[in-house]
């Protein structure tokens, strides 16, 4: 430790003597002390409720006292929806031996926990079947060197307020990326929960976001009602999804916030800024030295109700005044 210590001040009397600010000489010298904690975040496409989980995550380790630029050196990176890409990014941040790893969405997560061989520790936001991807091997006591929070939610309370807004819907589209193990268990839920409200299922897929429109044209006569599962393949182009509902008079439901506000009709979902805090919380937990192992998968427990009356008018639907009452949003 002295001898790191000498080096550090020799490196920054070095800098004293080539002019450098003195801010670069305090980031330098806590970096080659040792003192500058890693974090690398990846992502697989950027899109409103990644970023707001990206958001949060930030937020939390700044308030935990682990600020970019001071205390925190900060790596982030999107994988612009490629997942070879994301492949070569995990690869990139494994070997850069972080001090944690962060992996927002299923594809960065599983691509991340392969590079990094169980070596470094790893925590992940909005995936929603975690065990189903085999991330962990319980929600409970995840094992291994990866924790994180799920976005997972029950398919009830949407296929309610689907048939309270479109009573008169017999079948029930569904947009996915069927490569992403994350939408194939939320498609499998979803066929189990049908039969009890009177729907059939019409599916549709895209392994690339640029698939998305052509998927949804596809819907258009062949579904009464669109639901967009949590795929971040389908919610990075959901504007595309919105416009074929309009024109097609065909209401689209999502299950994440953010789509409501960037034209959906409706979602009951969670906050992902709020998830975003939530594996905040527990990155802090893990750089202060507690196991991944031990840590139980993180689970918001509330669902908000967002609506958006000019895309219900252009759909065709009417939303009852009592649901707009108990809407946490209700975009004009």
């Amino acid at each position: 430790m002295f001898r790191q210590k000498l080096a550090a001040c020799a490196a920054a009397a070095l800098l004293t003597m080539t002019g450098l600010p003195g801010l670069n000489h305090l980031n330098n010298l806590n970096a080659w002390a040792g003192e500058m904690t890693n974090v690398a975040i990846t992502y697989i496409v950027d899109h409103p409720a990644i970023d707001a989980a990206r958001k949060g995550v930030i937020d939390e380790l700044a308030e935990a006292g682990y600020k970019e630029g001071e205390t925190l050196t900060l790596h982030v990176q999107s994988a612009q929806g490629s997942m070879p890409t994301q492949l070569q990014i995990a690869k990139k941040f494994a070997g850069m031996r972080p001090d944690l790893l962060v992996a927002i969405s299923t594809p960065s997560a599983q691509a991340l926990q392969s590079a990094a061989d169980g070596k470094i520790p790893i925590v992940f936001s909005a995936v929603t079947d975690p065990v189903g991807s085999k991330l962990v091997k319980s929600m409970e006591a995840p094992g291994g060197n990866i924790t994180g929070t799920s976005d997972q939610q029950p398919f009830g309370p949407t296929l309610k307020l689907i048939k309270r807004l479109v009573p008169e819907a017999k079948k029930l589209g569904v947009i996915y990326n069927a490569g992403e193990a994350n939408s194939v268990a939320q498609v499998e839920a979803l066929k189990a929960a049908l039969a009890d409200y009177g729907l059939e299922l019409e599916e549709s897929t895209a392994s690339q976001t640029a698939m998305v429109p052509d998927a949804a044209l596809s819907l258009a006569g062949r579904a009464d009602v669109i639901l967009i599962p949590t795929d971040s393949t389908v919610v990075a182009a959901i504007e595309s999804v919105v416009n074929v509902g309009r024109k097609a008079k065909v209401p689209v439901f999502a299950s994440d916030t953010d789509s409501v506000k960037r034209g959906a009709l409706a979602a009951l979902g969670f906050d992902y800024y709020k998830l975003g805090r939530l594996t905040g919380k527990m990155a802090v937990r893990i750089l202060k030295g507690e196991s991944p192992a031990a840590i139980p998968v993180g689970v918001l427990d509330t669902q908000d109700l967002y609506l958006n009356k000019t895309s219900a008018a252009a759909m065709g639907v009417a939303v009852p005044d009592d649901l707009l009452e108990t809407a946490t949003k209700v975009i004009e």
